[in-house]
């Protein structure tokens, strides 16, 4: 899966075919577990709304435990043995996988634990895949390029987000007869969804393995064994406590509000249905605005994170995420959501991909996998903040409102957390 030929960092082919990675992943995030799928658990699969609402936190749970244990591991794997890009083809193709599973879930109770089960291993993968390609960053983009490579691959996943959404929604969620004749009799028009994923996720990520160059293996690394990797990591995790605090504060800090960010994606849809009131149909059609305003605040983000720096977008990001979500859990109304939501998903990009440089600009090289496995572990590491929050409020309050309620405390902590972390220099490689 290498090639011979290296593309130089920046190279427009090579930042193409990495962002297509995400324009075809981001349809796994927004239609499986963000707008379509799980809004079809919760609400046609599960007996009740409230109760499917609740497994679906103890399945995103659990796998984010999952992901905790391995993924620096992983990572760390990928640097030492020059292989970031098997391995991301190999996380990939279990997550399509996965999702290509989904079409056996029927709307009946029955099916919801088969469904959950394949939904929380599938995003462990899709997880594990993200770390691969997250690291790639450094292998695509410039020093003084890499906000703005970093902004435009979530800007890539986000309007691939709505290409994906806009097809769904018109070829099989809103006729009564969709493309193929399908129908909404056993939940096929959802079900026949995940396999319209499935396909459109494994087309667009063929070109980052195709024309991005691998990474060399680490110098003087040895791989070892798996769990040999575990005693590696610890050494590593010793070493920046006596000599780079920074980066762990920052891996501290961002798994709390990248836990909220994570929340909001996972349970945004099933708000919008069971609080909001919103249709199968207006949830899609409020996806595809969101996912909109979200592609053009990451680009915009990725430029401003160039010129001031990462941390500055962060904070920027997070307070106006904080003020808006208290707003979307204190008004009613269809009206308040779209408004308040479009809002939300301008901020939600560029926190996201400030977050992916910052790490990017202080890492050592040649660890840029282990640091990313540790940027996935952390925040999978109190990855139950999120899902508990919105569950746990949920379940003591009663209404699913006081679950979004929780989610935004997250992200105030998390806003506080990163205050004292120290920036990294104006293009620090």
């Amino acid at each position: 899966m290498t090639v011979t030929a290296k593309a130089a960092p920046g190279a427009r082919k090579a930042v193409l075919s990495w962002a297509l990675w995400d324009w075809g992943a981001s349809a796994f995030s927004a239609v499986i577990l963000t707008f379509v799928f799980t809004v079809y658990l919760t609400k046609g699969v599960a007996a009740d709304t409230e109760s499917g609402s609740q497994a679906l936190g103890v399945a995103t749970t659990i796998a984010g435990v999952v992901v905790a244990l391995l993924a620096p591991v992983t990572g760390q794997r990928g640097d030492a043995g020059g292989r970031r890009k098997l391995w991301l083809g190999v996380h990939s193709a279990v997550a399509i996988a996965c999702t290509a599973g989904l079409f056996f879930i029927r709307d009946e109770p029955s099916y919801l634990l088969a469904g959950l089960v394949l939904l929380g291993v599938g995003s462990v993968f899709f997880e594990f895949a993200e770390v691969s390609y997250n690291a790639m960053l450094v292998q695509v983009a410039t020093p003084k390029t890499m906000g703005r490579v970093s902004g435009f691959g979530w800007g890539m996943g986000y309007f691939g987000s709505v290409i994906a959404l806009a097809i769904v929604l018109f070829a099989f969620v809103q006729p009564d007869v969709g493309l193929f004749g399908v129908t909404s009799a056993g939940g096929l028009n959802i079900r026949v969804v995940a396999l319209f994923v499935a396909v459109w996720f494994a087309v667009f990520a063929l070109p980052v393995l195709l024309f991005v160059p691998e990474n060399p293996p680490a110098a003087q690394r040895n791989r070892g064994s798996f769990f040999s990797g575990y005693a590696v990591l610890g050494k590593r995790l010793a070493t920046l406590w006596r000599t780079d605090r920074r980066t762990l504060g920052f891996l501290a800090a961002s798994a709390v509000y990248r836990d909220g960010l994570a929340a909001i994606f996972t349970f945004g849809g099933v708000v919008a249905a069971g609080t909001f009131g919103f249709s199968q149909t207006e949830v899609v059609l409020f996806a595809i605005a969101a996912n909109v305003t979200a592609g053009i605040g990451a680009v915009s983000g990725g430029r401003l994170d160039d010129r001031f720096g990462p941390k500055t977008v962060i904070v920027t990001s997070l307070t106006a995420l904080v003020v808006i979500g208290i707003a979307i859990t204190a008004l009613p109304g269809k009206a308040t959501f779209w408004v308040c939501g479009l809002c939300l998903s301008v901020f939600l990009g560029p926190a996201q991909a400030a977050s992916r440089t910052f790490l990017a600009r202080i890492v050592e090289p040649e660890r840029e996998g282990e640091a990313f496995g540790l940027y996935a572990t952390t925040g999978r590491a109190v990855s139950f903040l999120g899902p508990l929050a919105f569950s746990g409020f949920l379940a003591i309050f009663g209404s699913q409102r006081a679950g979004m309620a929780g989610i935004v405390l997250i992200l105030a902590a998390g806003l506080v957390a990163v205050l004292p972390v120290r920036a990294p220099a104006r293009h620090d490689g």
